[in-house]
């Protein structure tokens, strides 16, 4: 589960495995692993992950299926406004 979601994530940011690599400081080749499903991130590492996607360690392991948003930081009108985009996707 964890590969694909890794995977799907990546891709919704449209960035490659390099770019996402440097991005929670790993090599092409960790990521590469991740996605082939060969090995696990470390603790750390998956917090890092689950950082820059957004969503929580749960969804990443597969052990919840809902993805979150983190709105940390926004305004409750930038929230309101992205809830409304969800609805108007949603329709």
């Amino acid at each position: 589960m964890f590969y694909e979601r890794i995977k799907e994530l990546r891709n919704s940011l449209g960035i490659n495995q390099v770019e996402f690599g440097k991005r929670i400081n790993v090599s092409k080749q960790c990521v590469s692993n991740w996605e082939s499903g060969y090995i696990q991130p470390s603790i750390d590492v998956l917090v890092r992950i689950a950082t820059t996607f957004s969503v929580s360690a749960d969804y990443l392991l597969g052990l919840n299926d809902k993805p979150t948003l983190d709105v940390e930081g926004l305004t409750n009108e930038q929230i309101l406004h992205i809830r409304a985009i969800i609805d108007d996707i949603r329709k």
